[in-house]
C-alpha cells in the first residue's frame, strides 16, 4: 500500500460550484497527518543499513530490492528524511547531464573549474600537516616546522582543479548514501505509522479513519 493511501480522511466543507448547500461536505485525504515514527527507534542502529544508490535507481526499485514491494518506497524516502525527491535524490544520467548544461551553459562550461582544494601533505614523521580537500586559492602555500628535519618546509603546488563537473558530482555522490530500513523491523515501522494515522476520540470523530470539519457557515 502507498502513503497516500494510508493518510485518513477528513470531511472538508465543500467549496465546489455544484453543492447544494452550505452545509455540504466532501471527503478528502488529510494530507496534514505526517508519518512519525517514535524517536527511540531511530536510535537503535542494528535497525538500518547503509546503502549507496546505484546509477539511475529509483526509490521504487530500491524497496522492490530490500522489501520485495515497489510501492514501499515512501518508506525508503521516510527513512531518510526525503522530502523533494526531485531534489534530494540523485538525478538520473540524462538528467544530470541537462542539469549542467542549464547551470553551466554548455558541457564546455560543466569542465571548466569551480574552485581549487589542497591534496594532502606530511611531515617526515608521516603527520598530516594539511588535509585533503580543503578549498583554497590556487596559489595557495603553507609554510610549517617539519621536526623531524630540523627545518622550515615550504609546501607549494598542493592544489587540484576541481570542475564544475566534478563538483556537481559530488554532491550527486553525497545523495547516493542513504540508510535502508532492514527488512525485520519494517512491521515495527508499519505498526507505529498505522497508529499515528488513525484518529482518536474528538468533536471531530466520525471513525478511526475519517473525522469532520467545522462548518463556520452554519451559525
Amino acid at each position: 500500500m502507498g502513503y497516500f493511501n494510508r493518510l485518513p480522511n477528513f470531511n472538508y466543507v465543500s467549496r465546489l460550484d455544484e453543492k447544494v448547500s452550505s452545509s455540504d461536505y466532501i471527503e478528502v485525504k488529510n494530507i496534514f497527518k505526517r508519518a512519525k515514527v517514535r524517536e527511540d527507534f531511530f536510535q537503535n542502529f542494528t535497525a538500518f543499513t547503509r546503502y549507496t544508490i546505484s546509477g539511475d535507481e529509483r526509490p521504487d526499485n530500491v524497496a522492490q530490492k530490500f522489501f520485495k514491494d515497489p510501492d514501499l518506497d515512501w518508506i525508503v524516502l521516510y527513512i531518510n528524511n526525503i522530502i523533494n525527491v526531485r531534489e534530494e535524490w540523485p538525478l538520473t544520467n540524462q538528467s544530470f547531464k541537462n542539469h549542467l548544461v542549464d547551470k553551466y551553459g554548455s558541457l564546455e562550461g560543466a569542465y571548466a573549474i569551480h574552485h581549487y582544494e589542497t591534496e594532502e601533505v606530511r611531515d617526515q614523521a608521516d603527520n598530516i600537516v594539511i588535509p585533503a580537500g580543503l578549498q583554497v586559492d590556487e596559489d595557495f602555500t603553507i609554510t610549517y616546522r617539519d621536526v623531524a628535519m630540523g627545518k622550515e618546509v615550504i609546501a607549494s603546488n598542493i592544489t587540484d582543479g576541481i570542475t564544475n563537473e566534478q563538483f556537481e558530482t559530488n554532491l550527486q555522490n553525497e545523495k547516493r548514501q542513504i540508510y535502508i530500513l532492514r527488512p525485520a523491523f519494517l512491521g515495527i515501522v508499519l505498526d507505529d505509522i498505522e497508529r499515528v494515522m488513525t484518529y482518536s476520540q474528538s468533536s471531530q470523530y466520525i471513525n478511526e479513519k475519517l473525522k469532520k470539519a467545522s462548518n463556520i457557515n452554519i451559525g
